[in-house]
């Protein structure tokens, strides 16, 4: 369709403790999920860490390709995905989205989620996601169900294995170009 509008998911992978750590669980070779809705990858959005040079300190944050964590893991890579959509479910994203983006203070990273995906039991806490989840979240709210499961059961490897989702880049994330 041509009135289909883009909506990219970036999966990456810095190589953190933290990365590693859930990558020996997964062995998934990227465990962070994004959502932007332009390629550039401009206004890219996620559940992770607010300060760069504090992994403890997480909850909802606009990422930066350029700056921020990616730029003190310069050998980060990635998959980005383009996940095409009708204007009525972008414009349903935007909205969802500018709800989390008013009240980001009050968000919290869903640490306790990540250890209910191993064992396939959702963990839900009011103002609380992690990245897979709350990129899950703003499809499912939108009308898009890629998977028969709670957001709160989606891992950033589900992503990759969507047959939704078309493939545009794999790679080092500093090499990208749009």
């Amino acid at each position: 369709m041509d009135s289909d509008r883009s909506v990219y998911i970036l999966l990456t992978n810095t190589g953190t403790l933290f990365t590693k750590s859930i990558q020996s669980y997964t062995k998934a070779p990227y465990n962070h999920a994004s959502i932007s809705f332009d390629r550039e990858l401009t206004e890219l959005y996620s559940f992770g860490r607010k300060n760069p040079n504090n992994p403890l300190n997480g909850g909802f944050v606009k990422e930066d390709i350029k700056t921020g964590t990616y730029s003190k893991y310069p050998n980060t890579t990635c998959v980005i995905y383009e996940l095409k959509a009708t204007p009525r479910e972008v414009d349903k994203m935007k909205r969802v989205l500018r709800i989390f983006i008013r009240s980001r203070q009050k968000y919290l990273y869903n640490l306790l989620g990540v250890f209910g995906i191993v064992l396939n039991e959702p963990v839900e806490f009011s103002n609380s996601y992690f990245c897979s989840q709350f990129v899950a979240e703003i499809l499912q709210r939108s009308g898009i169900r890629l998977w028969n499961k709670l957001p709160a059961l989606v891992t950033p490897d589900d992503f990759r294995k969507s047959d939704r989702l078309r493939l545009i880049y794999e790679g080092k994330l500093s090499e990208y170009v749009p």
